[in-house]
């Protein structure tokens, strides 16, 4: 993150970056900017595992059905959609539904029961499709990363705050629902 780094303390006076002034004149306008920063991220990681999930030779997936293939793929354990949903934060079952039917069309999931719970795994092609996503990951991404200056241990904090402040939106979600 170079000059951008969040150093704990102080911090020499500069203008923020935000998408919406109004909302970066409160009383926490990094907030603001995070959220600018959020958006671009998001667009931008969407993108990315579209266009890699792609040139892994497997064109035409949304981001929902690219994060729902590596799911399924994580620790080589069939799934179950509510797993999906939860690991993923789907409320919608409905699209998680729709993903898999579409990844199941491609050839690259397979279902079955166990019990009465829908069992979701990788097929053969679904395996090596995330094996090349991978490969292509760890050339064109990892390798651009690593010049960033960050370390693993940076990584991981920024990872854990942004999980933290999932959790401070989904609260806020769950009030403003209130009002």
């Amino acid at each position: 993150m170079g000059d951008a780094k969040i150093r704990k303390g102080t911090r020499e006076k500069r203008e923020l970056i935000v998408s919406s002034a109004h909302l970066a004149v409160g009383s926490s306008p990094a907030l603001s900017e995070l959220e600018y920063g959020l958006i671009l991220y998001s667009h931008a990681f969407n993108r990315w595992i579209v266009r890699c999930m792609a040139a892994s030779g497997v064109p035409g997936l949304s981001p929902v059905e690219v994060m729902i293939i590596h799911s399924v793929r994580h620790r080589g354990k069939p799934k179950t959609l509510s797993d999906l949903c939860l690991v993923l934060d789907i409320e919608d079952t409905h699209i998680a539904n729709y993903a898999v039917k579409k990844l199941q069309a491609a050839g690259l999931v397979k279902t079955g029961k166990a019990g009465k719970e829908k069992m979701i795994q990788a097929t053969d092609k679904g395996l090596e499709a995330v094996k090349r996503y991978s490969e292509i990951r760890e050339r064109l991404l990892v390798e651009a990363t690593k010049v960033s200056g960050l370390s693993q241990d940076d990584l991981s904090d920024i990872a854990s705050h942004l999980r933290a402040m999932s959790g401070y939106y989904e609260q806020a979600a769950r009030s403003a629902a209130t009002l």
